[in-house]
Parts: structure tokens; C-alpha cells; sequence
């Protein structure tokens, strides 16, 4: 009996420790409480809800793409969506992000779709918040400059492949920041992360520009520690090393150079940067960008004080993304990702200095108090997000989960009227409601142009400039590439010229998207739109 009593006498406390572990585990945390108060606040109960994420149509192609490499088992090589550059080599750089989008979409359809952007996008936040904590930063300032970044980033809150590179830039330089104040193994862990990211989506190169601006900073904060060159170079290189193995690493991508190359060329191009709206500086009229601008602003300031504490790889990277951000209002959200933290750092000093001869009874003593209270233990996430996201999933079956791609910003009331005659058309629309189209129809649909800019390139994307403006040489643009339907915005130049040609006529207008067929030659050369059938793309399957 005696033999038997003892790991009877010992199990109690242990089960009893592991429970306690658990449900401290499952306690949630403040980071937890701002996790699901984001979720709610962008997204469940935001202006736009859900439906707000299907805002970009090319999650329409992403989408496709992503079915048809789970269904064949290979990343296109060429073109499958288009009849303007059919079977041309066309490269499929976000392949990965494609697939997870695919997958998504076949085990829970929109619902899980934008879900899941969502909870990328917060946990992102999150980790910026969790940085600012881990900094000793006081609750309430670590919860202004939260949720000021949380509003400036929403300039770019769409599910699509960028999603990924929001959430990695956000830990990767969680990783830096801590290998900065403690160097530690961990940060080599972005050598194989870097792979990943490669194939999820382009902006990969955010990461080398961050641990080569990160090189050059700790090399020149050598030099002024030491005043030699060696001092320099031993500062310096342990992120000119981290910086190489990680660009080594990016080659890992079933393009190798090229994607590098095409990728150079896409964000250089000026056709591309003069002409798509995410590429241009960004407009501070929103109340989005004006967040971004405060945070621009507190950036700035937060850059001078870092040089005066000669912590110039940091500053470098501020004044870097502040720049980038005012280059391209797509870069914004990366901007806040690094500038967040240091801002509140910097703000957190003036909080020290108000509250530090306050006496326990007066507001700021006691906002002091509260402060410590809260923040204690408070700089984890724990499982509750968890436990949140699983419950919304299974059991919300609201309508405020979108069915279809927003009806304000496509042509989906003109589809589920005229399916027939849209799928089989040479159609003319816009290169975003192509990429709706391509959802909705694909494979029997081809476009011709989508948001594929990179793809399509100068030439064919000024002719269907030219054809939106109705310059002078729209009738030949219309004649070459013989399109025999038009569906467009009501607004478009295009649309007025149309209503006054006689082999035109209109069949739907619903005051937002308008659609013209080609009456004269009995539609397509004598034959229905609704007979005709698209080829398969060459040397595909589809």
C-alpha cells in the first residue's frame, strides 16, 4: 500500500499546477482585451464591417490562382486570365499567399476569407503594442500611439497577399529591436522566415532594407564610440551578415534572380508609380492619414532625439519608411510599424516628467497607479484571442459575413443579370472589375486587363487609359482588340461617348455600372454573345 501511495500523494499539486497554468493562460491580459477590441472596432462593428476587406478586387485573382495550383499541382508560368497577353510568361510571385487564400475560401468561403485577414491584421497591432509595453512604456501612452497606428494603417486593410508582410515586418522588428538592446541567436531565425515571406508576397525586400539600414547605423555608432574604422566594421557587422544571409535566402523562389529583377522594375517603373493610385503620395485628408500625419510628425521628432542618443540605426530606419510612406501611400502601415514604438518611448518621457512629483490623490498620481496596476504582468498574448476568434467563427451566422465582393464597388447586381452574356463576351471594363469578373467567371471568362499592373505593363495599360478617357483613338482601340460588350462606371467618359454611337445600345443600367453591347453585326459577328466560348489558354490546363 505504501508503494501505491505515493504517486497518489504527488498528483493532486501537479494536476493542481497545471490548471493554474491553464486558466492563468486563458486569463486575458490586456494585449488580449486590445487584440479583440480591434477585431470588433475595424472590422465586426467598423463602417465598412467585413465587406470593407473585399474593397481591392484582385483578391478575385489571387483567389483563382490559388484553385488552380491546388488543383494542377504546379505555379502558372503563364498567363491565365487574359485574352490581351494570352499564354505569356507571367510570374505568379505571391503563389503562396495564393494558396492559403484558395484554401481559405474552399473550407469556409467569404467568411473565413476575411476573417482570417483580420485576425492577421490585428495581430500585428498587437505585436506593436507588445513592443511599446516591453519597453516599460506607461499603459495609457502605449494605448494613444496603438491605437493612432491602428487607424493610420487602416489606409491599406484589404485581404490581400500584403497582409503577410504587415504581420512579418511587425515581428521582425520585434526580433531586431530585442537583438538590438540584448543580441541573441533568435535573430537569426529570419534567415528561413525570409523564405517564407519571398513567397508570400514582394514586399520581402522591407526586411532587407531594415537589417542593411540597421548595419549601416551600428557601423556609424562605432565610429563614434571609437573613432576607427575597425570599431565600425565590428558594430556593423553582425547585421551586414544577417543582411546577406537573408537576401541569399530570398532566392529561394521558383523564379530565383528574376523575381528580383521584375521585382526592381515594377516598383521603379514611373508609368506604374504615375498612374496607380497606391503607389502615388498619399492625400491628408482622411481621417486615417491624418493619424498617419500626427504619428509622421512624432516620427520625425523621435528621429532627432535617437541621433542625440546616438541610436542611428533606428533613426535610420524612421526617417527611411517616413519617407517611403511619403512616397507611396502603400508603405504607410510600414512606416507606423517601426516609428510606433519609438514614438511612444519618446512621449512616455513627458509622461514621466508630468506625473513624477504628483501625489497619490491627484489625477495624474493616480492615472500613475492605475497605470502600473494594469501593466503588470500584462506583456503576453495569451490564448483568449484564441478562444474569441473560434467563437465568432462558429457561432456568428449574421449577415454582416459578405457573400460576394462589395455590390458598391463592383458590378455584381450587372452579373447576376446578364451572367450568360458577360462570361462569354470580349468585354471591355475596369482593370479592377475584371479581377471580379475572373472570380465570378473564370475559366470561361477572359479579361482584358486586371489589376495585374506589372503584368500588363505600359503599353497595353495606356490603351485602356485611352479607352477610359475616350481619346481620340478609342474607336481603333475598339476595333483591334474586337470588343463586342463594354461594362463600365456610368461616370466614365467612355459611357457618354457610347450612348451616342447607333451600333451601341444599352441592355443594363443600374445608375452605378452600365453595359453596352454591339448591335450592328447581330453581337460578334452575327452570333449571340451567349454562344460564344473561350479557348483554353495555351500551354495550360485551366
Amino acid at each position: 500500500m505504501a508503494a501505491q501511495s505515493t504517486p497518489l500523494a504527488v498528483a493532486p499539486p501537479f494536476a493542481s499546477r497545471r490548471l493554474r497554468r491553464w486558466l492563468r493562460a486563458c486569463l486575458p491580459t490586456f494585449p488580449d482585451v486590445m487584440f479583440v477590441a480591434l477585431l470588433f472596432w475595424l472590422f465586426a462593428a467598423g463602417s465598412h464591417g467585413w465587406l470593407g476587406l473585399l474593397a481591392d478586387g484582385d483578391a478575385g485573382w489571387h483567389i483563382r490562382t490559388g484553385e488552380y495550383i491546388l488543383d494542377h499541382g504546379k505555379i502558372p508560368a503563364v498567363d491565365l486570365f487574359s485574352f490581351s497577353k494570352p499564354g505569356e510568361p507571367w510570374f505568379a510571385w505571391e503563389w503562396g499567399a495564393d494558396v492559403i487564400f484558395a484554401l481559405l475560401f474552399r473550407g469556409g468561403g467569404f467568411k473565413l476569407y476575411v476573417l482570417f485577414a483580420g485576425v492577421i491584421i490585428c495581430l500585428a497591432i498587437c505585436l506593436v503594442l507588445l513592443r511599446i509595453l516591453q519597453d516599460g512604456v506607461n499603459l495609457f501612452v502605449a494605448l494613444a500611439v496603438t491605437a493612432l497606428t491602428a487607424g493610420g494603417a487602416s489606409v491599406h486593410y484589404l485581404a490581400r497577399p500584403h497582409i503577410f508582410t504587415i504581420l512579418l515586418m511587425a515581428a521582425a522588428l520585434w526580433l531586431l529591436d530585442r537583438d538590438r538592446r540584448a543580441p541573441t541567436p533568435w535573430v537569426w531565425i529570419l534567415i528561413p522566415v525570409t523564405v517564407v515571406w519571398t513567397n508570400l508576397h514582394g514586399g520581402f525586400l522591407a526586411l532587407i532594407a531594415c537589417t542593411g539600414l540597421l548595419a549601416v547605423g551600428s557601423a556609424i555608432e562605432g565610429a563614434m564610440a571609437a573613432r576607427s574604422f575597425k570599431a565600425a566594421w565590428f558594430r556593423g557587422r553582425r547585421y551586414a551578415l544577417l543582411t546577406a544571409a537573408c537576401g541569399a535566402a530570398t532566392l529561394a523562389n521558383p523564379y530565383g534572380i528574376q523575381l528580383h529583377v521584375h521585382v526592381a522594375r515594377y516598383l521603379t517603373s514611373d508609368w506604374i508609380r504615375s498612374t496607380i493610385g497606391e503607389f502615388q503620395s498619399p492625400s491628408f485628408r482622411a481621417e486615417n492619414v491624418m493619424q498617419y500625419e500626427a504619428l509622421l510628425v512624432a516620427g520625425l521628432l523621435a528621429a532627432g532625439s535617437l541621433l542625440a542618443q546616438r541610436k542611428v540605426g533606428e533613426a535610420l530606419l524612421i526617417l527611411f519608411w517616413a519617407h517611403m510612406s511619403l512616397s507611396s501611400a502603400r508603405h504607410i502601415p510600414l512606416y507606423l510599424l517601426v516609428a510606433a514604438p519609438w514614438v511612444a518611448a519618446e512621449a512616455n518621457r513627458y509622461w514621466d516628467r508630468w506625473t513624477a512629483g504628483a501625489g497619490r490623490t491627484s489625477i495624474a498620481g493616480i492615472l500613475r497607479q492605475v497605470a502600473a496596476d494594469v501593466s503588470a504582468g500584462q506583456r503576453r498574448l495569451g490564448v483568449f484571442p484564441v478562444l474569441v476568434v473560434l467563437v465568432i467563427f462558429l457561432a456568428d451566422h449574421s449577415s454582416r459575413w459578405p457573400a460576394d465582393f462589395p455590390s458598391a464597388r463592383f458590378p455584381v447586381k450587372a452579373a447576376d443579370h446578364h451572367p450568360e452574356l458577360i462570361r462569354n463576351a470580349r468585354l471591355l471594363t475596369t482593370d479592377q472589375w475584371a479581377d471580379y469578373l475572373i472570380f465570378r467567371f473564370y475559366p470561361h471568362h477572359r479579361v482584358f486587363v486586371d489589376g495585374r499592373s506589372d503584368f500588363y505593363g505600359r503599353e497595353i495599360g495606356q490603351q485602356y487609359l485611352d479607352l477610359w478617357s475616350a481619346r481620340h483613338n478609342w474607336q481603333h482601340l475598339i476595333e483591334k482588340w474586337a470588343f463586342n460588350a463594354v461594362l463600365i462606371p456610368v461616370d466614365w467618359p467612355l459611357a457618354s461617348v457610347l450612348k451616342r454611337e447607333s451600333q451601341w445600345r444599352v441592355v443594363y443600367d443600374d445608375q452605378f455600372a452600365i453595359l453596352f453591347v454591339r448591335h450592328h453585326q447581330g453581337i460578334a459577328g452575327g452570333r449571340d454573345v451567349a454562344a460564344l466560348r473561350w479557348p483554353q489558354t495555351p500551354n495550360e490546363n485551366p
